[in-house]
């Protein structure tokens, strides 16, 4: 009888070192992406929209249609946020700008990327 506990024992353990072995196994990593979103609520984009619209800004003659994480040419003059909006919103406070036709594109200056895009028509 000791021998039947003694065995049933070792496979309870052995099965259990399976499982063990089998959860320590390193899962599969996805590539990490970085997000260049600023995640903007609606009202902090009405402000930047509101504050940039009042500016005498040229519009810059976009060769591409901006999108988030888009590398900006080297063509495109950026201009600095402006000190009202960096109060108000502080999250763009190092962020660069240019304006299109249709909207205010905010790059990020660590990478030179498309951070957000503000359409000027309609909130």
């Amino acid at each position: 009888m000791r021998k039947l506990s003694v065995a049933a024992a070792v496979a309870l353990m052995l099965s259990c070192l399976g499982t063990v072995s089998h959860a320590q196994t390193p899962a599969p990593q996805e590539p990490v992406t970085t997000s260049h979103k600023l995640n903007l609520t609606l009202e902090q984009r009405h402000v930047i929209k509101e504050i940039i619209k009042d500016m005498k800004t040229d519009s810059a003659r976009a060769e591409f249609v901006p999108a988030v994480g888009d590398p900006i040419p080297a063509t495109v003059k950026l201009q600095p946020m402006p000190a009202d909006i960096a109060q108000k919103v502080p999250q763009v406070k190092s962020h660069t700008f240019f304006i299109t036709d249709e909207q205010i594109v905010i790059v990020d200056p660590k990478d030179n990327k498309v951070a957000d895009v503000i359409k000027l028509a309609g909130d």
